[in-house]
C-alpha cells in the first residue's frame, strides 16, 4: 500500500478478481480527474460508444448493461477472463488517448485514469446495478429519464422488459446511495 501511494496510487483501488468461469462484473472507468475528454462532442461520445461495445463483445459472453458518460463509463458485463478484458480496455483507452490528444493538439496528457471491476455478489447486487448504470446520467443531470441518454443501453432495456417490469425492478433494488463517493 505504501508503494502504492508513493507512486501516486489510491489505497482505495479494488482487488482485481482473478475469475475461473463466467461472473458478473461491474466494470468502471474514468478520465483523469473526471475531465470530459470522452463527452467533448456527440460525435466523439458516439464513436467511443462503439469502440467500447466491440471491445466488451470480443472479451465477454454478454453485456447486460452500459452507460457512457462524458467523463467515465460504467459496463454491466458477464465474463470469463476479467484480466483479459482489462488488459483489452487499456489498450482501447490508450487508442482513444492517442487519438484525442493528437486531435486537441495535446501531446502526452493522461485521459484515462483506469478501470476497476466490482464481482456481482448475488441477484440483488446485480439488480441494483443494472439500475445504477441505467440511472447513471439521470444522477448526473445530463437528462430527466434513462432513455433520454443516448449512450446507454436504458433504452433498449426499458423496450425488452417494459417500463413496467423496470419499475418494480427500480422498487425492488434501489441505489438511494449505490456508489456514493467512486462515481
Amino acid at each position: 500500500m505504501r508503494l502504492r501511494m508513493r507512486r501516486g496510487g489510491s489505497w482505495r483501488r479494488p482487488p482485481v478478481w482473478k475469475n475461473e468461469g463466467e461472473e458478473r462484473f461491474l466494470i468502471t472507468a474514468a478520465c483523469f480527474e473526471h475531465a470530459s475528454y470522452i463527452g467533448w462532442s456527440p460525435t466523439r461520445m458516439s464513436a467511443f460508444e462503439d469502440a467500447l461495445l466491440g471491445t466488451l463483445e470480443e472479451n465477454c459472453g454478454e453485456i447486460f448493461a452500459y452507460a457512457v458518460l462524458p467523463n467515465h463509463y460504467h459496463a454491466l458485463v458477464r465474463c470469463a477472463h476479467v484480466l483479459s478484458l482489462r488488459s483489452a480496455l487499456g489498450k482501447l483507452h490508450g487508442r482513444w488517448s492517442r487519438s484525442w490528444n493528437v486531435e486537441d493538439n495535446t501531446p502526452g496528457r493522461k485521459v484515462f485514469h483506469g478501470s476497476a471491476e466490482t464481482r456481482q455478489k448475488s441477484d440483488a447486487h446485480f439488480q441494483a446495478s443494472m439500475n445504477y448504470v441505467h440511472h447513471n446520467p439521470v444522477r448526473h443531470g445530463y437528462v430527466r429519464r434513462w432513455q433520454e441518454w443516448p449512450w446507454s443501453s436504458a433504452a433498449a432495456y426499458l423496450q425488452e422488459v417494459g417500463e413496467e417490469e423496470a419499475k418494480h425492478l427500480w422498487h425492488s433494488y434501489p441505489i438511494d446511495r449505490y456508489g456514493d463517493g467512486w462515481d
